[in-house]
């Protein structure tokens, strides 16, 4: 099985937590604006979507309202172990 599929998401949110200064949880949705012809053709692979991550490294930090490429690549199985 080889396929790739990019998607096109927009941070929207920025959540800590006062247990860790480090630990953040990034939401992000799929975005669509008509008038951007990159946001036309991402919307025919991913129309709608959202991801929810904790992330506990302070050095990767996404900004909300920034938008993000999120590549889906499938896993050799074998390779990875």
């Amino acid at each position: 099985m080889s396929f790739r599929v990019r998607a096109k998401f927009r941070c929207v949110s920025v959540i800590t937590n006062c247990y860790s200064d480090a630990s953040r949880i990034y939401k992000f949705q799929a975005m669509y604006d008509p008038d951007i012809p990159e946001d036309q053709r991402f919307a025919q692979a991913t129309p709608s979507g959202s991801l929810e991550i904790t992330v506990d490294n302070p050095s990767a930090q996404f900004t909300c309202g920034a938008y993000y490429y999120l590549d889906f690549v499938p896993v050799d199985v074998e390779a990875a172990a």
